[in-house]
């Protein structure tokens, strides 16, 4: 029997190579190997590690899981320090933002920015320090909230060269797969 677990992250043993050592197929219950996340924030879609955290991208949420052992104690101003822990995966601590990732293909990163598409937002996200942003709302927020409805597949990726990330939309026009595809950038040294 089966039993999916959309909000979980189960992790294994380490690998450690001067040991000659890889415990990536040992899953030992009695250590606490599972990582388990609101179902608020709908199901896993994409992980991505960024300075030694975890980004975990959610249907409906983007999160950072702390790791390496790292636990937050929050102060009454809502800033936080790094308390130590024996956990593998540490708090979970949500953007601010009520952006999600439905389309795991869309997802580009450059540096420390991240880009995604949120579909049930209409919605173009890039998650950098300061955050997330809709990106789309330069100038294009009415267009990709009419264009991602129908958009089967949302791929993206990130020119380097250029300083773009690229979004391919195929939006399905007709029920026997007929489809406009649109290819559009967004160019961070333009900001637009």
């Amino acid at each position: 029997q089966r039993d999916h677990k959309e909000n979980d992250i189960i992790f294994s043993q380490i690998i450690n190579e001067a040991n000659n050592f890889n415990g990536s197929n040992q899953f030992i219950l009695a250590d606490s190997i599972t990582k388990k996340l609101s179902v608020d924030f709908g199901a896993i879609t994409k992980m991505y590690t960024r300075d030694n955290d975890v980004v975990a991208m959610c249907e409906d949420k983007v999160v950072k899981i702390l790791s390496s052992g790292k636990n937050a104690l929050f102060e009454a101003d809502g800033n936080f320090q790094l308390i130590s822990s024996s956990a593998v995966l540490g708090q979970t601590i949500p953007y601010q933002g009520d952006f999600g990732c439905q389309h795991p293909e869309s997802f580009a990163q450059d540096e420390y920015r991240i880009y995604f598409v949120d579909k049930a937002r209409g919605a173009v996200v890039r998650l950098s320090r300061d955050g997330l942003t809709s990106i789309s709302d330069v100038g294009m927020n009415d267009w990709f909230n009419d264009q991602l409805i129908n958009s089967q597949s949302i791929v993206g990726s990130f020119d380097g060269k250029k300083q773009e990330y690229n979004i391919t939309l195929h939006e399905v026009t007709h029920p026997n797969f007929k489809k406009n595809v649109y290819t559009l950038s967004y160019s961070e040294v333009n900001g637009g």
